[in-house]
């Protein structure tokens, strides 16, 4: 399954890009699976989305828990909570 991945903000800044295209292998079917799947990639990916950070994520540009399911061609983004200030 391809997906498109987005990443904003510090997270953006971490992984040095902004947006890829990625194919995902058998059995990543949530979003929790996919950012899993991206921490294994090496220190920076697993320090950029590390289960400590408290990211927010969105399917297909719409605020989403981790367990939402992707699907061929969505739209997954990971980005810092807001804060103002």
């Amino acid at each position: 399954m391809n997906i498109t991945l987005r990443f904003f903000a510090s997270v953006r800044e971490a992984l040095g890009t902004s947006q890829e295209t990625v194919a995902l292998p058998p059995g990543i079917d949530t979003v929790a699976q996919v950012r899993r799947h991206l921490m294994e990639r090496g220190e920076k990916w697993a320090l950029a989305l590390s289960e400590q950070r408290p990211l927010r994520t969105a399917f297909n540009q719409v605020m989403c828990g981790p367990d939402q399911v992707v699907e061929e061609g969505a739209e997954v983004a990971f980005f810092p909570p807001v804060t103002g200030g």
